[in-house]
């Protein structure tokens, strides 16, 4: 069963141009991928109330509690789902009614990232990923956004003009979102990293932890200080909880030689 886990894994990393896996005994983090929204970038939930604005004005009530299930995950799937819930007997017929929400809701968040004052780093992101970088390890951005999204918020930080981040990857440039690694895979054959011994993944969301798990990474970082509380975090596979990124940079650099 491992062995054949491996040669599945092994595959999906040739697909998105990875040569190869190497399976050493000593940890050595070259490229951490952390979430956006809630992880480094400071929204208050904007995700969640955005979403459930677009479903509310098509008719669709729903709970934050119902949003924070779904909250990581592509927008699309995230909006099925809701829908599904809502509307058991409509499954599979619900694709144009997706799209008109996920429009709507892209409308809103786009807006809210260009304008809203709020929207900044989350406490110690660049204090932390400046201390990571200039050890050499590479950083990433992945995202349950879609690149419309993304580039609002990278183009209002000033994130957009590279520097502190290598590579970003948003949902809707990978086959399969989260919690499937298809992200994590692209921002290693982007950074040609091709070592998951070598890769640390951070979160603060279920599909975040489910993300790095499925992919085999050596750190599962769950981050407590966004949209989900440690409690919800540690119902899920990881290598570790944090409070914030001011702690990242102790579990990411004490693995390197």
């Amino acid at each position: 069963m491992q062995t054949s886990r491996i040669a599945n894994r092994t595959a999906r990393l040739i697909r998105h141009g990875i040569s190869g896996l190497s399976h050493s005994r000593t940890m050595q983090i070259k490229l951490v991928v952390l979430d956006i929204a809630g992880t480094t970038v400071r929204d208050d939930d904007s995700a969640n109330r955005c979403l459930r604005e677009a479903l509310a004005s098509n008719g669709i009530a729903v709970t934050p509690q119902q949003i924070s299930a779904v909250m990581g995950l592509p927008k699309p799937i995230a909006i099925g789902s809701l829908l599904e819930q809502h509307e058991p007997q409509a499954k599979g017929s619900l694709t144009q009614r997706v799209t008109a929400m996920h429009d709507e809701f892209l409308e809103r968040m786009v807006s809210f990232y260009q304008t809203a004052a709020e929207v900044e780093p989350m406490p110690y992101t660049i204090e932390a990923l400046g201390e990571i970088k200039a050890a050499g390890v590479r950083l990433a951005l992945d995202t349950g956004f879609s690149r419309p999204i993304s580039d609002a918020i990278l183009g209002r930080l000033g994130w957009d003009h590279g520097g502190l981040f290598d590579v970003t990857v948003a949902s809707d440039e990978v086959p399969r979102g989260r919690p499937f690694p298809d992200l994590i895979f692209k921002a290693m054959s982007l950074t040609r990293v091709t070592d998951l011994q070598a890769v640390a993944k951070v979160g603060d969301t279920p599909a975040d932890l489910r993300e790095g798990t499925a992919a085999g990474c050596a750190l599962v970082i769950g981050v407590t200080n966004g949209a989900h509380t440690r409690e919800q975090l540690a119902l899920h596979s990881h290598t570790h909880l944090i409070s914030s990124l001011k702690e990242l940079p102790g579990l990411v650099l004490r693995t390197r030689s």
